[in-house]
């Protein structure tokens, strides 16, 4: 039954399609990995080179589960042999982020922190304004997921995984071996778990997996790159909470060739699908991000040289959702926080689709 038999089928070659598969190959797992596109195009939520990596989380759990993305990370640059993660340090500040509270979690940890005044933190990072008392952290960076998604997907094909491109899924069904995969114009694909990491297009395909679907909203958010005054400059990523949620990281490649800045409004997206985004850049969003620059980053060009628009895919409670219904894993790391977690969800995913770890319950379906 089926063109193609493998051990398990990922749907889905973004960050978390492609680490699942990478993690499941270097277990010598048979794999396929089906691609409604080309590896490492920009219609999803895995494109660009620069993605936050930190660990300032008031939630103990995330803040322990950074710690062990951290070191899939590495796992990852050094058996891929692509430098993945750029560490930077970070800083986190403004009225509602509760620096002291964050540093009280860091120091219960063991973890190396610093609790800087405004004054200090302005004077140590020229150019940067601070709003009351800030924290800076060190294991922190940005990573390229651009980079990453194809250094996955690459070494996964090198160790025997068929990497299926332009390859839409149209149905998954259960079946006494496991589950069928069916395509369009590709192969029919049995597997005995098929993986399903379709980031914003999940919430669409309620007719193709046959599991139910955790309430999900997609929104479209706008990213914008500001070149720095003085190209030399080298600040820490930033996480600013306030009136508004801003954060900010090196632009890595996609502020052009010159060096810069990303900032962008972590809350206040528009709610969209994949499928009908219209990857218009809100002139509300431009303008207030453009008078953030100006009052907090002023060792920045006020005027963006480059833009975008992105995916979110939200839970109500911002939680990922990582379960199994029989034969389908529903892998969906979310809620516009998921990127840095790429590799060790990877590797979770992975233990999930074999049957070797339980569902980590706050990922559950169940809580829905």
């Amino acid at each position: 039954m089926g063109d193609l038999r493998v051990a398990v089928a990922v749907v889905g070659a973004g960050l978390t399609g492609t680490a699942t598969a990478w993690a499941l190959a270097r277990r010598g797992i048979s794999v396929a990995l089906l691609e409604a596109y080309t590896i490492g195009h920009a219609n999803g939520s895995s494109h660009g080179s620069s993605r936050i990596v930190r660990r300032a989380y008031p939630d103990p759990f995330y803040l322990r589960l950074t710690g062990q993305a951290n070191e899939a990370w590495a796992r990852a640059s050094e058996d891929t042999g692509v430098p993945l993660v750029r560490w930077t340090g970070a800083v986190d500040h403004g009225a509602t982020r509760d620096p002291a509270g964050l540093a009280e979690r860091f120091t219960a940890e063991g973890l190396a922190c610093s609790l800087l005044t405004a004054g200090e933190a302005a004077e140590r990072w020229p150019g940067m304004r601070f709003a009351g008392p800030v924290l800076y952290h060190p294991e922190s960076g940005y990573l390229n997921a651009d980079a990453a998604v194809h250094a996955f997907a690459r070494r996964a094909a090198g160790l025997g995984t068929t990497v299926l491109e332009n390859t839409r899924v149209t149905a998954i069904t259960p079946v006494p071996s496991g589950a069928l995969v069916r395509t369009g114009d590709g192969p029919a694909v049995a597997a005995d778990t098929v993986v399903v990491a379709a980031g914003p297009w999940l919430p669409e395909l309620g007719a193709v997996v046959p599991a139910p679907l955790p309430p999900l909203t997609v929104t479209q958010q706008q990213v914008f790159h500001f070149p720095f005054r003085d190209p030399s400059t080298a600040w820490p990523t930033s996480i600013h909470m306030g009136e508004v949620q801003v954060y900010a990281l090196p632009s890595g490649s996609d502020g052009g060739a010159r060096p810069a800045y990303k900032v962008a409004q972590h809350d206040g997206g528009v709610p969209t699908t994949a499928t009908t985004r219209d990857r218009r850049i809100d002139p509300a969003s431009r303008d207030l991000i453009v008078r953030y620059v100006r009052d907090f980053l002023p060792g920045l060009e006020p005027e963006p040289v480059a833009a975008a628009s992105c995916l979110y895919t939200s839970t109500p409670d911002e939680d990922f959702v990582l379960d199994r219904v029989g034969p389908v894993v529903l892998a969906s790391p979310c809620s516009g926080h998921g990127a840095k977690f790429a590799a060790i969800i990877g590797e979770m995913t992975a233990a999930l689709a074999l049957g070797d770890a339980a569902p980590e319950p706050r990922f559950s379906l169940g809580r829905f």
